[in-house]
């Protein structure tokens, strides 16, 4: 062996006896009140910088991302999970999160340090080292799209645009027969207010005015029961409402339960069209395929679980009312069941009813069902 290659290997075995001697001796100090050695945060910041831009390579944003239900869908979890450490408009964030090493970039600079794709990814798949977690259902690319797409309105928005859509609004309340679900609804649990139901679906139960959140008013019981049980153990992957489900206890499931199915159904505004075409046809068209399906592509009535009028049959409580649903979240779920991503409550059946489903059916569908009235 050549002599410049023994020197090369003597000093690369005493280089690792050192950092083995270093590390053993506990000289360095992990603590997060002391800061990095200048040059270790600058080679971490280097590593990290590289290590997202390269995996977040072929990441393609939707088409949709300014769309206001998609950023929608993900404001509440913003203000519930992200804001504590990285702030907000008028939100500081935490004293505690500024405590961390390294401390969480503000909103803004999280923002504008990334791209979509690459924002995309670190929310996703959170970052090691930085107390920055992975989404919690990986499966749901939708919902962490819908996190970037608020994220991206925040340093234009004023402290009082973000409270408009993030702050529970203000309203009646539902029935003052069960104050114990009406106080989960609207403050959340005494534990972690961000369970605060009404800071997405409303205090009257009736979701956004941009359609991205669903209705929860007037709908079925054991359908809402079922659908917290399955969030909470995961059999529905949501990574915005598992985090909140685990937290409730089974009759706190229930008393939001009955709160809401026993809410007015009276569906939230609907949204502007932003692209022409021709409604009477997409609703004569989503109305076939509720009352008689596809039989060439095996797609099933969806009147046969759902009920003629969309208010579901009395015989079949475990199936939602879709009668006022908004167009947009309608929308989203079948993609969810066509692409198997959806899980839950009859998942086997709406995943078998979707899978053939084309964009303008689902399209058509989502349409008939939001246009239906809630009541006789």
């Amino acid at each position: 062996m050549p002599k410049i290659i023994r020197i090369a290997l003597g000093l690369v075995v005493v280089a690792a006896l050192g950092l083995l001697l270093f590390a053993w001796s506990g000289v360095y100090n992990v603590a997060a009140s002391a800061s990095h050695f200048g040059v270790t945060a600058r080679l971490l910041a280097f590593i990290m910088r590289n290590s997202v831009e390269t995996y977040a390579a072929g990441i393609e944003a939707p088409s949709n991302l300014d769309d206001a239900a998609l950023a929608e869908r993900g404001a509440g979890h913003f203000a519930g999970f992200c804001a504590p450490c990285h702030g907000a408009p008028g939100v500081p964030a935490s004293v505690i999160a500024g405590q961390m090493l390294p401390a969480p970039p503000s909103y803004e600079e999280a923002v504008n340090s990334w791209q979509d794709h690459q924002l995309f990814w670190v929310v996703k798949h959170g970052l090691k080292y930085t107390g920055m977690p992975a989404w919690p259902a990986q499966s749901r690319d939708d919902e962490v799209w819908a996190v970037v797409a608020f994220a991206r309105g925040l340093p234009g928005m004023t402290a009082e645009q973000y409270h408009r859509a993030t702050a529970a609004p203000e309203g009646p309340g539902g029935p003052a027969s069960n104050p114990s679900a009406r106080l989960i609804a609207r403050e959340g649990l005494a534990e972690n207010a961000v369970a605060a139901c009404a800071r997405c679906h409303g205090v009257d139960g009736t979701g956004g005015a941009a359609g991205g959140v669903p209705t929860l008013a007037g709908q079925r019981r054991d359908y809402l029961v079922a659908s917290l049980r399955d969030y909470a153990n995961g059999t529905r992957p949501s990574g915005i409402m598992q985090p909140i489900a685990t937290m409730l206890s089974e009759a706190q499931r229930r008393a939001l339960a009955e709160y809401y199915a026993a809410l007015p159904a009276t569906p939230g505004e609907p949204r502007v069209e932003t692209v022409a075409y021709d409604e009477a046809d997409l609703l004569q068209r989503g109305g076939v395929i509720a009352a008689v399906g596809d039989p060439a592509a095996g797609t099933p009535a969806c009147r046969a679980c759902h009920g003629a009028a969309g208010r579901a049959e009395t015989n079949l409580p475990g199936y939602p009312a879709l009668a006022g649903q908004h167009r947009d979240y309608l929308e989203q779920q079948l993609k969810l069941w066509r692409a198997g991503t959806r899980g839950g409550t009859h998942g086997q059946i709406m995943r078998a009813a979707a899978r053939n489903l084309t964009d303008e059916q689902i399209r058509a569908v989502a349409l008939y069902y939001a246009r239906l009235p809630t009541a006789e």
